[in-house]
């Protein structure tokens, strides 16, 4: 079943209106790490105010930390879990989910599942975790590449597709290095205008 599919049996489930985000990984099953990631990656991706690239950075973090180190299912700090989320805006993430999962789910199947076994996951945690930590450096615009990725190895997860693994993988690399362009170039320019002001 889509996940798209699963969040709208969620959403119309007669289940409290905000549900703890510990509530909704136990309702994905054993799609919740790969449904998490995509959630807050995708939530990630859309443009945000300046300064708050580290909030949205921090449920990501939490999860992909936690798969590193093999957790059987995802656990947040309870202030966290009290936000959870709000089945409107589930609603809202499965309008944009919807017609992009009809176009890929007859792209994405299960193959290579040696790149989404345990073992890849917790590899796969760890390079979402590094992501997510470029994601939540405050410059505007930073986040969206890394999220990107993460989202891509999400999908990966999902669909148990190993060659969506290395696409993610390539994916998450030129984002680090996009980043690190930008730093770089924002960098050169202060100093060659501070040289310019004799600062």
């Amino acid at each position: 079943m889509p996940l798209s599919q699963r969040l709208a049996q969620i959403v119309g489930d007669h289940a409290p209106e905000r549900l703890t985000f510990t509530e909704l990984a136990a309702q994905l099953h054993g799609r919740a790490w790969g449904g998490l990631l995509l959630i807050f990656g995708a939530i990630n991706i859309l443009p945000l105010p300046p300064g708050t690239s580290v909030f949205f950075a921090l449920p990501l973090m939490i999860v992909s930390g936690q798969m590193v180190f093999g957790r059987m299912s995802p656990w947040f700090p309870n202030r966290l879990d009290r936000r959870g989320v709000k089945k409107r805006e589930l609603q809202r993430l499965i309008d944009k989910l919807g017609w992009v999962e009809v176009r890929i789910e007859r792209v994405l199947k299960p193959r290579l599942p040696q790149l989404t076994g345990a073992v890849a996951t917790r590899v796969i945690g760890a390079a979402c975790f590094l992501l997510a930590l470029v994601a939540a450096i405050p410059i505007p615009l930073f986040h969206i590449a890394p999220a990107a990725a993460i989202v891509l190895f999400a999908l990966a997860l999902i669909y148990r597709d190993g060659t969506l693994v290395i696409v993610a993988a390539i994916a998450g690399l030129l984002s680090v290095l996009l980043d690190v362009l930008v730093i770089g170039s924002g960098v050169i320019a202060l100093t060659y205008a501070a040289s310019r002001l004799g600062i």
